[in-house]
């Protein structure tokens, strides 16, 4: 997300991964059977924010507008962990809520995106509050807190492109396209452009828009708050956003639903989660992620 090389620069900084519609159980919890042998299994270790009331929270800092990093404490940023930057972004602001109701100090902790659900289960990190969905996969080894974002699907393209005028997915058939590796956007939406020339996956969200604006693909699939925030950094990217059509990707809710990740049977920590997250509406998270779009560093 610079006019070629600053462009390419800043975007490896500000960018790179994430998922919008109601919870349901099966979304927002594991099975019955599996939350209690985990739960039965589960202790806090010394390090846990149970003891030390210091809530480890994992996330890439180069996703924006969910995360990103910059060089100081404005707007709100939190020093990362074991360095001289500071991380901001939506997820920084809703794990600051978090733990200004329960009493909790802060720690983020900067780490690659695949690297996260592994902290997670080991106990290395408390959570992930990373712009992770919340997907059938993800809850078989994690448990999860109820939405803290609605996030609809949708593709970017170049405004002066073939695609600009697409009313629907079908509009793309046979376009050369890409997105980020495993998530939804690249193994559940690519798939279903007819025709298209699917590129190998990208490793983070700012290489994957790299490869849109250097003429790589055609377009790349993506939420619509990442979205937001390349169109606000760079006017030639259009946002097509079919949502609500017959003409659209086909996700499950629990593809697009975003939410706090915590080890398995961690039932304290989910409720803290979720006792925060229940005073929010959808159109409050709306607001406080159009704040995060508004001082992502590349909007100003």
């Amino acid at each position: 997300m610079r006019r070629i090389t600053a462009v390419l620069l800043a975007l490896c900084m500000v960018f790179a991964l994430c998922a919008c519609g109601s919870k349901t159980t099966a979304q927002t919890s594991a099975s019955a059977t599996d939350t209690a042998a985990a739960a039965a299994s589960f202790t806090p270790d010394a390090n846990s924010v149970l003891n030390t009331k210091v809530l480890r929270v994992g996330m890439e800092c180069a996703y924006a507008p969910y995360n990103w990093t910059q060089s100081d404490d404005s707007n709100g940023a939190v020093k990362i962990y074991n360095s001289s930057d500071y991380a901001n972004g939506y997820d920084v602001m809703m794990a600051q809520k978090i733990c200004d109701a329960n009493g909790w100090t802060l720690e983020v902790h900067k780490m690659d995106w695949d690297s996260i659900p592994l902290a997670v289960q080991s106990g290395d990190i408390d959570c992930g509050i990373c712009g992770q969905s919340i997907t059938p996969e993800r809850l078989q080894s994690m448990d999860f807190s109820q939405p803290y974002y609605y996030a609809s699907i949708v593709t970017l393209v170049k405004a002066d492109g073939k695609y600009a005028s697409a009313t629907g997915i079908s509009g793309f058939a046979g376009a050369t396209c890409t997105s980020q590796i495993n998530t939804v956007w690249y193994d559940t939406c690519l798939p279903q452009i007819k025709g298209a020339t699917v590129l190998p996956a990208q490793k983070t969200a700012p290489t994957m828009l790299v490869s849109l604006e250097s003429g790589a693909c055609d377009l790349v699939c993506t939420d619509q708050p990442t979205a937001l925030a390349a169109v606000a950094a760079y006017p030639d990217l259009k946002l097509l956003d079919f949502t609500g059509t017959d003409d659209n990707y086909a996700v499950d809710e629990g593809d697009v639903n975003i939410g706090v990740s915590i080890a398995k049977g961690n039932s304290q920590l989910v409720s803290a989660c979720n006792s925060v997250l229940a005073n929010y509406t959808a159109d409050d998270f709306t607001k406080l992620m159009n704040t995060a779009i508004s001082v992502q560093p590349l909007s100003n």
